[in-house]
């Protein structure tokens, strides 16, 4: 039996990836929820985004199943803080089309997210493209509490224009 109300943010992540799973919808976690596992809890997101490559209908009815109700765009359980999207397909960061995911165990499941490489871009991203300094931050989160292939992020951030902001990033990793 689920404590709803004492739920981590990861068990809801395998929560719902194992029972989506079993009900042939396959998920990948992304956004601040990868933030908050990656940088154990340096960044705290309240919401979990998954992708989602299943018609919503079926999602819809497999989430009311497992007890979440919906509410606009978001899913929630009766007692639970936590809170569910479905984001837009495809899995991307920038302009890369991601296809490798981590398959994460975790006490309620098996979570597919991004591997923490990619929560790195995608938090980077932000920053990249909108002078998100939360986004620098949340990178930063991940990499003190990870260890990060520093080159891959190198090339990517080369590859998408911006090599001067990787630069500052690895400056200020540098400091941590």
């Amino acid at each position: 039996m689920i404590e709803w109300e004492k739920i981590s943010l990861e068990d809801v992540a395998g929560f719902l990836s194992e029972e989506l799973r079993k009900r042939g919808i396959e998920v990948v976690l992304v956004g601040g929820a990868c933030v908050t596992i990656y940088s154990g809890n340096r960044y705290q997101s309240y919401d979990l985004d998954f992708v989602v490559y299943e018609d919503m209908k079926r999602v819809k009815q497999s989430l009311k199943e497992l007890g979440f109700l919906e509410n606009g765009k978001y899913f929630q359980h009766r007692g639970c803080k936590w809170i569910v999207e479905f984001v837009a397909s495809p899995v991307a960061v920038g302009k890369e089309i991601i296809a490798n995911f981590e398959n994460m165990k975790v006490a309620t499941g098996t979570i597919k997210m991004l591997r923490v490489e990619d929560s790195v871009k995608d938090r980077l991203a932000s920053y990249f493209h909108w002078n998100d300094k939360q986004g620098l931050d949340q990178a930063l989160d991940i990499c003190a509490e990870r260890s990060v292939d520093l080159k891959e992020i190198e090339s990517w951030s080369i590859k998408e224009g911006f090599q001067k902001k990787f630069l500052n990033f690895v400056e200020k990793l540098q400091r941590l």
